[in-house]
């Protein structure tokens, strides 16, 4: 989950208080693309909320199996990315990859709702939201002038709020459907949602100028119907295809031996990312220079580090979910509640706490203990590690006692937040900011790869340690804050390589 108000970059906000009242205003279009995407995050944690509980409780999945699906399917959520911004990048544009991305991922939530359907309505997922997320975020950008407009930062926190808004509405509304009338109820909501969230892409787009559009491109009308259909189609054929193959391919690399599984899944990486890299031979952008690639160097340095943070974090949907509904006691008041809603504690408090740390980091930025973007990550992974500690404890009384209260699982979602609030939304404005033109939609793509890997490991962690006689959340929180510290040190030589002013 992402930050809704925090200021990420010091620079901007110091030239937000200084420009003129009149050049503050944001722009029109920033409404549709916040609730556009407030109702795409709703539809994706209705998703994420019941996704583990659905598999272990309904559909006779063992914990391990479910966990290694959900890291799989959340890494390949996060993975695609990639490559739906390079498409955009070289053919489609932003605007159009976001509608036909989002016309797949309400397709594959409606799958849902039919079991014999579920590995397709997942890949439908995983490649909707490929095209879609990548390039409604970098559509907030292009509605700025330029990379200095002090109106990007508090855009960027805005659009957040709409991510968290939709966040927190997602487990209450999509997650006690599920759980209280049917699963099914649960994942047609999350469908709905998705279909709002393009209506209102649509219905708005005059607001948005030119922003996700090519040159030659204009916005899309009734005449851009038949393209919308037809690589929606192609994307259902891609997915039923996949399933096909892999059910002659998977059983082969299985049986590889895990050094094996690892060449080949890198090969196969490495030459996705040669054929995306490549630019078209229409491209009108300026070549890369020197300097470019070095802040192309920077930010996949950093998305290493990143992994460690989003490794700990994405276990809220896994083994954290888990805890909540079988080792945490749920019963307040007569009532019991839903082990969903515990996932709305991130959001509302990432609601409740931004303002608070946007006053922090603009009177931070301007004094002499300023913090680059590349030191608040690091700080944010050791917060993460702290919140794990905070964990063990929890994990330690539950396993003496059979149950712990709700307040300590509660007391970890918050701490976990204050660790995401000083990385997430910093990390995607510092992308969105210095990214070459040419590889705009494409290195935002790259950047969600550390959320791909940290998704996967986030599902299959847990069956890593098994024999190793190293708990789960004391091994996050070690990796967490170590990964931290490491980066904080690193910060002046990749505030260097990258160009950025702060040398911390």
């Amino acid at each position: 989950m992402i930050n809704s108000a925090t200021t990420p970059d010091a620079r901007t906000a110091g030239a937000v208080l200084h420009a003129a009242p009149g050049k503050l205003r944001q722009p029109a279009g920033l409404k549709v693309i916040f609730f556009a995407e407030m109702w795409e995050r709703f539809s994706y944690y209705g998703m994420r909320a019941l996704l583990v509980l659905y598999l272990v409780n309904a559909m006779g999945y063992n914990r391990g199996d479910a966990l290694a699906l959900y890291g799989m399917y959340t890494g390949l959520v996060y993975f695609t990315p990639m490559i739906g911004g390079a498409i955009a990048d070289k053919y489609l544009g932003n605007r159009r990859a976001a509608v036909i991305g989002g016309s797949v991922m309400m397709l594959g939530h409606f799958a849902m709702a039919f079991p014999a359907l579920m590995h397709l309505a997942l890949g439908l997922l995983i490649v909707g939201n490929g095209l879609f997320k990548p390039n409604t975020t970098t559509m907030v950008g292009e509605l700025y002038e330029g990379e200095n407009d002090p109106r990007r930062a508090g855009g960027y926190s805005i659009f957040y709020m709409g991510i968290n808004l939709g966040a927190f509405l997602a487990p209450l509304v999509a997650g006690s459907l599920g759980e209280k009338l049917g699963w099914h109820f649960g994942f047609g909501a999350a469908g709905v949602g998705m279909g709002l969230g393009l209506i209102q892409m649509l219905w708005g787009q005059k607001t948005l100028g030119r922003a996700g559009l090519k040159p030659h491109q204009e916005a899309l009308g009734l005449r851009d119907a038949g393209l919308v259909l037809s690589w929606s189609a192609a994307c259902v054929a891609l997915v039923f295809g996949v399933i096909k193959v892999w059910a002659v391919v998977g059983p082969w690399y299985g049986a590889l031996q895990g050094t094996a599984q690892v060449a080949l899944a890198v090969s196969v990486l490495v030459a996705v990312l040669w054929a995306i890299a490549r630019p078209a031979k229409d491209s009108e952008l300026p070549p890369m220079t020197g300097q470019d690639w070095g802040r192309v160097l920077g930010v996949v340095i950093v998305m290493v580090f990143v992994i460690a943070f989003w490794t700990g974090f994405e276990q809220a949907g896994g083994t954290m979910s888990l805890f909540a509904d079988q080792q945490t006691e749920r019963e307040m008041f007569g009532i019991t509640i839903p082990t969903t809603w515990f996932q709305s504690i991130n959001p509302l408090t990432i609601v409740l706490l931004a303002p608070v740390f946007a006053m922090i980091w603009t009177r931070l930025d301007q004094s002499r203990f300023a913090i680059s973007d590349v030191g608040k990550q690091a700080l944010g992974m050791i917060v993460l590690g702290l919140g794990f500690l905070v964990m063990t404890q929890a994990q330690s009384i539950a396993d003496a006692n059979g149950k712990v209260g709700a307040q300590w699982l509660a007391l970890v979602y918050v701490i976990h937040t204050v660790g995401e609030l000083m990385l997430s939304p910093v990390g995607l404005s510092m992308v969105s900011r210095i990214a070459p033109a040419r590889l705009a939609a494409l290195l935002m793509g790259v950047w969600f790869l550390s959320s791909a890997a940290a998704n996967y490991l986030a599902g299959t962690l847990e069956h890593m340690l098994e024999g190793t006689g190293i708990p789960l959340y004391p091994f996050l929180a070690g990796l967490s804050i170590g990964a931290g510290t490491l980066l904080f040190v690193l910060t002046p030589l990749l505030n260097r390589l990258m160009g950025l002013r702060r040398p911390v």
